[in-house]
């Protein structure tokens, strides 16, 4: 399909209220760029182009012009069943990503069934110098490693990074607040011994202590190792 009938068919799910939350709430995309269109109609096209195998011109497009183009890019590149083709389509969109939503948003169903694979392309993407690569890397970690497959290797990946990118080190601290809630006993070393800078290791504290999978005593705990600035 052609980049100007997607762009009209985008623009044909417009909604300027929630136009005007997005360009609050996104404040790294350029405000011109934000069409207006819901997630669920998002996603809901994404399948439709991907299932019409109708989709790899708009992928060559890029850079692309608006937001929403961007979220249905991440859309489509998260249908993708075939493994190699997947990363492909990952590794060429990311230098793009420039916001925490799309970044986000994009999680490729097919990385569930290759989990013995994605480890050492995810190492070369916390390694990378983009904010939102370093930041889909160790989403990538969070979603597919501290379960079954948790290894101890994977939070020295993360704690190892060094940013002073907001969008960064909030994922990072997202990243060990659902560890604690996971594998809290292999973590806490991390917090304990004070692994992260003072702002991570303080965020991280506060995410654990929101969240309902950590017992109160284990909260009063993580209260008592916070860090003064």
């Amino acid at each position: 399909m052609k980049i100007e009938e997607i762009r009209k068919v985008l623009y044909g799910f417009q909604d300027e209220k929630y136009r005007e939350l997005q360009k609050k709430l996104i404040p790294t995309a350029d405000k011109d760029s934000v069409i207006g269109v819901r997630t669920p109609d998002l996603r809901k096209y994404a399948k439709q182009l991907y299932k019409e195998n109708d989709y790899q011109e708009f992928l060559d497009a890029l850079p692309h012009k608006y937001f929403d183009e961007n979220q249905l890019h991440a859309f489509i590149v998260s249908e993708i069943k075939d493994f190699d083709k997947c990363v492909a389509e990952v590794q060429r969109f990311l230098p793009y990503v420039d916001n925490w939503a799309t970044c986000d948003q994009m999680s490729p169903k097919v990385f569930k069934k290759n989990r013995q694979e994605l480890p050492a392309i995810i190492k070369d993407w916390i390694a990378s110098d983009r904010t939102y690569t370093i930041r889909f890397g160790i989403g990538m970690l969070m979603e597919h490693f501290l379960d079954e497959d948790f290894d101890p290797v994977y939070p020295e990946m993360v704690a190892a990074v060094r940013s002073e990118e907001y969008y960064v080190n909030m994922m990072t601290a997202w990243y060990f607040a659902t560890a604690l809630a996971k594998q809290y006993d292999a973590v806490l070393p991390y917090i304990e011994e004070q692994r992260l800078d003072a702002w991570t290791h303080n965020k991280t504290i506060q995410k654990a202590v929101e969240s309902y999978r950590i017992t109160d005593e284990q909260k009063e705990y993580l209260r008592s190792l916070k860090v003064k600035k």
